[in-house]
């Protein structure tokens, strides 16, 4: 094991755990400034307080910490690619022990876990490759309360955009409180079953406010998070004018005969942190 590499990933993991990227704080904050209705204010000024305490302490910022997931991009002239996958396994372990992290990967029938966040299939890793010699690691912890309200619809393609926002504000509206809003919406269109849910947690990886390429799906975006808003849900679920932080869409050809749509919900603590490790392994954390 290099441990170089080995403490990079452990900082990584922990400084997804413990703090939250300036985009989402900002955002936050801005709810805070637009909020007029007491109960409202009270619960944002509570999540901001959180987040100044645990990463002040370097405690994690919920109890829940998460499904460890990364999304890791390596150059084709990346010499190191086989180490990645070990490498981040064993600082899962030693991290799940260090900041601490509760062991969330429990076995599907026999509830049995082994306290270190490992498993079959986990972590939980996407893989990419792109030009270049060196390689970026997303840390994305996912919490069980949002990943429960996340869905799947196969619509038939005639339903188009406005089949996509009923079911978007349909299932918004059903979750409510459950996945601890203000959320953060990742919306996977096209594709397939499996790739539409995949291109909704992939969305969740682009800061907040920074809309799509396609000026149409930019606007799609735009237009959910304000039906989103217009809910009146709030934080907590307690009432607000802010529901949803920001929607993000990711899209992939689809079959002429489906129009998979998948919808991952990010609670307010939209967790993440990336890293970029060069070809002597060196690494810095952004």
């Amino acid at each position: 094991m290099n441990e170089c590499l080995l403490n990079g990933l452990i900082e990584l993991i922990t400084k997804a755990e413990t703090s939250l990227p300036d985009d989402v704080v900002k955002a936050l904050k801005k709810a805070l400034d637009e909020e007029s209705l007491p109960h409202a204010r009270l619960q944002l000024k509570t999540i901001l307080d959180n987040i100044n305490v645990a990463s002040s302490t370097k405690h994690p910022l919920c109890q829940d910490t998460g499904v460890q997931t990364f999304f890791i991009t390596c150059g084709y002239e990346f010499p190191h690619t086989g180490l990645l996958k070990t490498h981040l396994t064993e600082a899962v372990k030693r991290a799940t022990q260090k900041i601490p992290l509760r062991p969330n990967t429990v076995e599907v029938f026999s509830e049995h876990t082994n306290q270190d966040n490992t498993g079959d299939y986990m972590p939980a890793i996407t893989w990419d490759f792109k030009k270049g010699d060196s390689a970026t690691i997303t840390a994305m912890p996912k919490g069980g309360g949002s990943e429960n309200m996340s869905r799947l619809i196969m619509l038939k393609p005639n339903q188009g955009i406005e089949g996509i926002k009923e079911f978007v504000v349909e299932q918004i509206t059903q979750a409510a409180g459950n996945p601890c809003p203000p959320t953060v919406i990742g919306l996977g269109i096209g594709g397939s079953a499996d790739l539409a849910l995949k291109l909704g947690k992939l969305a969740l990886i682009r800061p907040i406010g920074k809309r799509h390429d396609d000026p149409v799906i930019a606007n799609l975006e735009l237009e959910l998070k304000a039906l989103l808003n217009n809910t009146g849900i709030g934080p907590m679920g307690l009432g607000g004018n802010t529901t949803v932080l920001d929607v993000k869409i990711e899209t992939a050809p689809r079959h002429p005969a489906s129009l998979p749509v998948g919808l991952v919900v990010q609670c307010w603590a939209d967790r993440r942190a990336t890293m970029t490790i060069l070809p002597d392994l060196s690494w810095r954390i952004m």
